[in-house]
């Protein structure tokens, strides 16, 4: 195996190791809202930080093992289930946003908080066969624009102060 692929699959390591630990965090930090599924998103800031330092196929594959790792490990099967739809929708928006340039980091991580939670909210509408669920959409709608909004923040100032890091505009 070459240097280049060695350091590739290091990074790819890294990145999913820094999202399982940003998930486990997530665990231990009560969010005092009291409405169920709601989340920090704290290893969002991760995959967010991948879609702009790495090449699409790499962010998603981090990810995705972010997602399965995470289920596994501190979950169960329907979480990861409700996981997977919300990362998917979510990784779409997020990389359909960055790459028509029209976005910032702010703007591409706010349009992800969103999809995330339109993405579980329809999984969990099929799962229960329950269209009422619907009406929990605006409190999710919210609560995905708010953690995109803080995690975007954050994204972005990572980038404007550690050395190295650049945003790439597009792909």
């Amino acid at each position: 195996m070459d240097k280049k692929k060695t350091e590739e699959i290091a990074r790819l390591g890294l990145l999913t190791s820094l999202a399982l630990i940003a998930s486990y965090v997530e665990l231990l930090i009560p969010v005092p809202i009291g409405i169920p599924g709601v989340k920090l998103g704290l290893a969002n800031l991760v995959i967010v930080w991948a879609l702009y330092g790495l090449r699409p196929a790499e962010a998603f594959a981090v990810n995705g093992m972010r997602i399965l790792l995470s289920g596994f490990m501190f979950g169960n099967l329907s979480m990861i289930l409700y996981s997977l739809a919300g990362a998917l929708l979510s990784f779409l928006c997020m990389y359909l946003a960055k790459r028509s340039g029209a976005f910032s980091v702010i703007g591409v991580s706010l349009a992800g908080g969103v999809a995330h939670n339109v993405g579980q909210l329809l999984v969990a509408m099929l799962v229960l066969e329950s269209l009422n669920l619907i009406y929990y959409g605006p409190v999710l709608l919210l609560s995905g624009l708010m953690t995109g909004l803080l995690i975007g923040i954050v994204t972005r100032e990572v980038y404007r102060r550690v050395p190295g890091f650049q945003i790439q505009k597009n792909d």
